[in-house]
């Protein structure tokens, strides 16, 4: 730990060393992430209510499912499908949020970034859940049925880095 409160001091605004950090932290949010993407579907399997009109465009069951699915009902994907891939999300970033604000960035956060953030985090999200349904449904009947929601989360953390990182520098954070 001495080893990188030493960089911390040498580099403390240097975009490369924040890069690094952030980085790092973004390692430990995919696992957050990771470990709730796979155990959230056992809380959530059993429920079978429909998603709304407005989120049915968006988690199109003809899209996601090759054939029948127990997240189908009447070609409505219901929210044991959409809920676990949205609230490991959510959950994961927001512990990003306050781990990068004290120990990436060492910024002070208000209300309105708070606010920002939050605003973006819910269109990525809602971005990335979609991405992530198209990525377990391309890979559900193949040989990597079994890591689908793992590769699914991944390129959805990638995704994600690309653009918290620059917000919360030169944005939420900013000095």
């Amino acid at each position: 730990m001495n080893f990188i409160n030493n960089l911390d001091n040498k580099y403390k605004d240097n975009g490369v060393w924040q890069f690094i950090k952030f980085n790092i932290v973004s390692f430990t949010i995919t696992l957050v992430q990771l470990l709730l993407a796979n155990i959230l579907p056992l809380l959530f399997d059993d429920l079978t209510i429909k998603l709304p009109v407005f989120l049915q465009g968006i988690f199109d069951s003809k899209t996601l499912f090759n054939g029948d699915s127990k997240y189908v009902i009447d070609g409505v994907v219901t929210w044991g499908y959409v809920l676990p891939f949205f609230l490991s999300n959510l959950i994961a970033n927001i512990y990003g949020y306050f781990v990068n604000m004290k120990a990436t960035f060492k910024g002070k956060g208000n209300k309105t970034s708070l606010l920002i953030y939050f605003v973006v985090i819910i269109v990525l999200i809602l971005f990335t859940t979609w991405l992530q349904g198209i990525v377990v449904g391309a890979l559900a009947n193949g040989s990597f049925a079994s890591l689908s929601r793992t590769i699914a989360a991944l390129l959805a953390g990638i995704v994600q880095t690309l653009i918290i990182f620059p917000l919360e520098k030169y944005v939420l954070f900013a000095k």
